[in-house]
């Protein structure tokens, strides 16, 4: 019976760098490299996310939000995570224009494609939490709900909720609702 090698973030690095691979979304989770098809609606939901976050980080004058950058812990060569979208507090550490970001994001946000399960995106979120990440949220489509975790709890919030930003994002809110909007 053969066994399978893990994949290290060196081969994940080659694979990418092939020709075919140019235009197509890939993590490596626990040395098995994991492709990402977004949909149409992942997207809207992103952009619904994103732009808010965006305008508040100009109302406040700090931070940095990004779509689909991977990350990838110099100590960890089993992992480049690409989470859906990230927030970092202080974007003045931060300026990589080449490569993966070699911490993690201080917020986190997953969005729930058909294919992902509801333990694949837990894991994802225990991976981001266990290296360095402060919030995640796990974005529930068909749901119509955000799951918002930390080290300590985890809560949901509903189509009639508002999530706030708490220390993350002082002065920050999204109605739940806009989240989904078409």
């Amino acid at each position: 019976m053969a066994v399978e090698r893990k994949l290290t973030t060196a081969d994940f690095d080659t694979f990418l760098a092939k020709p075919e691979n140019a235009d197509r979304l890939f993590e490596l989770i626990n040395g098995e490299i994991v492709e990402k098809v977004p949909t149409q609606r992942h997207g809207v939901i992103s952009v619904n996310i994103t732009t808010p976050l965006k305008l508040d980080i100009k109302r406040r004058g700090s931070g940095r939000v990004s779509v689909e950058s991977r990350h990838q812990l110099p100590n960890d060569p089993d992992n480049a995570r690409l989470p859906d979208i990230s927030y970092y507090a202080d974007a003045s550490q931060l300026s990589i224009s080449r490569g993966a970001v070699p911490t993690m994001p201080d917020l986190a946000i997953e969005i729930k494609s058909p294919e992902d399960s509801y333990t694949t995106l837990r894991d994802k979120a225990g991976y981001y939490l266990a290296n360095g990440t402060k919030v995640v949220w796990l974005v529930y489509p068909e749901k119509r709900a955000v799951e918002v975790l930390t080290l300590d709890d985890f809560e949901f919030f509903y189509e009639d909720d508002m999530i706030e930003g708490g220390d993350l994002l002082p002065g920050f809110s999204l109605p739940v609702r806009e989240i989904f909007e078409d």
